[in-house]
């Protein structure tokens, strides 16, 4: 059997220390779409996103993607238990949660253990954990993420649990857009994702899509930067936590819309594809940042 759940679930994956510099962080809010409005390369707000120096402040979710920053190969997927091929794979959902403000420039190490294989029949769903510690111990973060894997399910597993987030019956508080580049996924993957389903277009029709999609964690990065931006005064240091599940693909060219309700401590939002034959279509769904 491809997949072995008896071998995967709570296999330890390993520590991994990594190192990160304002630079790495200039090029991941650039990757998720920082200062592309007009006006914003001269705007204090816009640039404590993208320039460097004492206003420079880091959106939580670069935690998750920092640990393999500097990565150039695609994303290996030799885990325990886990026969799988890249090309059937997607990313299901992310979550990170903070203990404060992530530094600008600095040492971790995280430790990533496997938890949890769900059976959906006609897939099989992969969950990992991992907390990033800093040289002292002190932990800095927690990152929770699963993959969808296509054609691997059937073997009668656990089917899993589903957490809905229910969107208010209400007018939204945010409603944004950004346009992704036709450059967007080009970019986000100088950011350690050289999966070539985001960038070689025979490789992502052999992945059964017509052109390259952007990055699952770009349109992760950019709706938690619409809401910060939009309904937190662009403030990072408001944001204790995001969990988004990755409800349908984004094409470069396209537009996001993103729609936000404050609800007490936490943000509700939903991200769909505004205009074109997709209008409408899902991005992220079951979207919660917590405060």
């Amino acid at each position: 059997m491809p997949i072995d759940p008896s071998v995967a679930i709570g296999a330890d994956l390993g520590s991994r220390t990594f190192s990160w510099t304002e630079s790495d962080v200039l090029l991941y809010h650039l990757g998720i779409g920082a200062g592309a409005r007009p006006g914003d390369n001269v705007s204090p707000a816009a640039l404590r996103w993208t320039l460097d120096g004492p206003s420079l402040q880091v959106l939580p979710s670069f935690g998750v993607v920092v640990p393999t920053f500097h990565e150039t190969d695609p994303p290996p997927l030799d885990l325990p238990g886990c026969d799988i091929n890249l090309a059937q794979v997607v990313h299901g959902s992310q979550s990170v949660e903070v203990a404060g403000p992530l530094p600008t420039s600095g040492t971790a190490t995280l430790t990533t253990t496997l938890t949890d294989v769900w059976d959906k029949g006609k897939a099989a769903v992969i969950w990992q954990e991992g907390v990033a510690r800093s040289p002292e111990g002190e932990e800095l973060w927690r990152v929770r993420s699963s993959i969808f894997v296509r054609g691997e399910g059937g073997w009668g597993g656990e089917r899993g649990t589903s957490a809905a987030v229910a969107v208010p019956d209400r007018e939204p508080d945010l409603v944004a857009t950004y346009d992704v580049t036709p450059q967007q996924a080009l970019l986000y993957r100088l950011c350690g994702d050289r999966n070539p389903l985001h960038a070689d277009p025979d490789f992502a029709k052999t992945a059964g899509f017509p052109a390259p999609i952007l990055h699952g964690l770009c349109s992760y990065g950019i709706v938690l930067r619409e809401l910060t931006e939009g309904l937190l005064g662009g403030d990072a240091a408001a944001v204790r936590g995001f969990t988004a599940r990755f409800a349908g693909v984004v094409f470069p060219g396209e537009t996001i819309r993103v729609a936000g309700w404050r609800e007490g401590d936490r943000v509700v939002a939903s991200a769909t594809i505004a205009g074109g034959e997709r209008d409408g279509s899902p991005v992220l769904a079951d979207c919660s940042l917590s405060l």
